[in-house]
């Protein structure tokens, strides 16, 4: 199913297949339900359709809400039926259409600022006020050109031109999400360029339909806007596996020898996978991790990454796996070293049947279809989202440095036959507090990232986190660890609910990295000595099972804990807070760092 949604969109199919694709992906149960509202300033119900089953596929069930034609600045500022839906996502579906006053030639550079000061203000209202109401993730279409120039070239240069004026409002749009966090732009603008602007939209439909593009456009926007959410909401890719042979280079290196491969700038082929391992390299920047699984000898594999011409070398990757396995076992294999998910990982190989193969065995695993020409490469990884980008954050950016910490860390364990003298050995730090606001982007960004270790698996978005943050019957704190050798930043969250003298915890996740470190047991203690100081006199936990948090079923049990509840896909427990004597860290030093 998944590769209906994958580029090359087959858009004829998606949307004369729309409702039964939709039955299919309903027969998926494990589906996150998120209310979103569409405000359009056009007919928005293809689009609707289409976007549902978008998000489907990606494992969240929207219920919608859908305003009339064109009244979306309305429902914004006075819809009492919005209001009472409580949107957690607004998306916001405008297009250059919607723009009332466009200057014309006679206008001054005065008149002309104060048109666009003013068509600007009207979309700031919207935004406040939904802010204001909801404290929801805003998505805002910037604005896409129209097919027609008035002034011809001219039109982007003169002051008076509808392409200049459209220019200078996406960029008030762009200042604004800059400084306004859960505000998203959803970039009409480039893709009505990729697609065409003669594609990207039909009088046809405007005149008789109010439909401001296209039908063959509206799987595309779709696919955009719910790479947005995805990435929202932690589903996004974390690494790239990759093969070697005719995929980061030309030829077959085990045949054509170390110098018969084609990279450099020699060649107009060499060239083309020197631009695609440049294209990689950039993505390894922004924090995805890169692995091999190639078939071929280990040595021959590592000695071609090394060659001078190589923009990315054997350095550029966590693990190598050059062997004659099954690339779906050395898939495997590099999952567990990472200590990721295969959910997290996307395979790219020229070879058809070792697609297939991977495919097959690995149901999970993101395996587009490449083909065999390096020219599309980039365009298979950039237009299917899957490392979507809505900001940067310090453990983004130096994700791959934790990874490479935690491969010192293994190294290290080897060599001793003590566990715990083990973690003494790392002299670890933990910092933990209460939510503080420098950190609760990281803090939402987690909790819709982390699975192993995640006893409920809820999810919450910045806005969410602000609120729980600020409430006086809830908290929220966090733990931050360092060793000896490095940082590996916020990587555990509790939020409680109280009620009385008890204290419901509603999620308690830890970072895959930090694993088995005795991190949940610091986190315990300090639990603990905030219900002593508060009167809370019992605490409940909750496990909800997931294909993916098996390791965490009996965690409540080995904090002693006692059973109020077992089932097959639930559990409730609880704990006598003034039955807790010993604090259970022994390995850690508590403290800010």
């Amino acid at each position: 199913m998944n590769s209906i949604f994958e580029h090359p969109l087959d858009t004829e199919y998606i949307l004369r297949k729309k409702k039964s694709i939709k039955r299919e992906l309903l027969k998926n149960e494990n589906f996150i339900e998120k209310k979103i509202a569409i405000l359009g300033g056009s007919t928005t119900s293809e689009i609707k359709n289409i976007f549902e089953i978008f998000l489907l596929n990606e494992g969240i069930k929207p219920i919608f809400y859908e305003s009339e034609y064109n009244k979306y600045y309305e429902d914004a500022l006075f819809s009492q039926e919005l209001e009472e839906f409580v949107p957690e996502i607004v998306y916001i579906h405008t297009n250059y259409r919607n723009i009332q006053n466009f200057p014309n030639i006679n206008n001054s550079k005065d008149d002309v600022n104060e048109l666009l000061e003013e068509e600007y203000q009207k979309y700031l209202s919207i935004w406040k006020a939904l802010k204001e109401k909801f404290n929801c993730i805003i998505i805002q279409n910037n604005f896409d050109y129209p097919k027609n120039r008035i002034m011809g070239n001219y039109d982007r240069v003169s002051f008076n031109g509808r392409i200049n004026y459209i220019d200078r409002l996406n960029m008030k749009f762009v200042e604004y999400a800059q400084e306004n966090k859960n505000f998203y732009i959803n970039d009409i603008n480039y893709l009505s360029a990729q697609i065409g602007l003669d594609k990207w939209e039909d009088n046809s439909l405007w005149y008789g339909y109010k439909y401001a593009i296209s039908y063959d456009a509206i799987p595309k926007l779709c696919k955009n806007i719910t790479n947005i959410i995805k990435a929202i909401y932690g589903k996004n890719k974390k690494c790239m596996v990759l093969d070697l042979d005719n995929t980061l280079w030309g030829g077959i290196i085990g045949d054509d020898g170390i110098n018969g491969i084609k990279i450099g700038t020699e060649t107009a082929i060499g060239e083309a996978y020197t631009g695609f391992q440049k294209y990689i390299k950039s993505i390894k920047e922004l924090g995805v991790t890169l692995a091999v699984a190639s078939k071929n000898e280990d040595n021959i594999a590592r000695e071609g990454l090394n060659l001078e011409d190589m923009i990315l070398k054997e350095k550029d990757f966590f693990t190598i796996k050059a062997n004659w396995e099954p690339k779906s076992v050395n898939i495997e294999n590099i999952a567990k070293e990472i200590n990721i998910g295969l959910d997290s990982i996307v395979f790219l190989d020229d070879n058809p049947a070792e697609r297939e193969i991977v495919r097959d065995s690995l149901k999970v695993v993101e395996v587009p279809e490449i083909g065999n020409d390096v020219l599309n490469y980039i365009d298979y990884i950039d237009r299917n989202g899957y490392f979507e980008i809505l900001n940067l954050s310090k453990e983004d950016l130096e994700r791959n440095r934790y990874y490479e910490a935690n491969k010192e860390r293994e190294k290290e364990k080897s060599s001793f036959s003590n566990y715990e003298e083990f973690l003494k050995s790392l002299k670890m730090k933990a910092e933990i507090d209460f939510a503080k606001p420098i950190y609760l982007d990281r803090i939402a960004q987690l909790t819709n990232k982390t699975n192993q270790f995640n006893l409920t698996t809820k999810r919450y978005s910045l806005s969410e986190i602000e609120e729980i943050s600020k409430a006086d019957d809830k908290i929220i704190f966090y733990g931050r660890l360092q060793d000896k050798f490095g940082d590996n930043g916020l990587i555990s969250i509790v939020i409680g609910d109280i009620k009385d003298k008890e204290l419901h915890i509603e999620l308690w996740l830890m970072s895959c990295r930090v694993l088995k470190r005795d991190m949940e047991k610091a986190m315990f203690d300090f639990l603990i000595k905030y219900c002593k100081e508060n009167n809370i006199e019992k605490i409940y936990g909750y496990y909800f099972k997931t294909a993916k948090n098996n390791m965490v079923k009996d965690f409540y049990k080995e904090l002693d804990f006692q059973n109020e509840l077992l089932e097959e896909e639930k559990s409730t427990w609880s704990l006598d807070v003034k039955k807790v004597e010993e604090e259970r860290n022994k390995v850690i030093d508590i403290g800010e760092y």
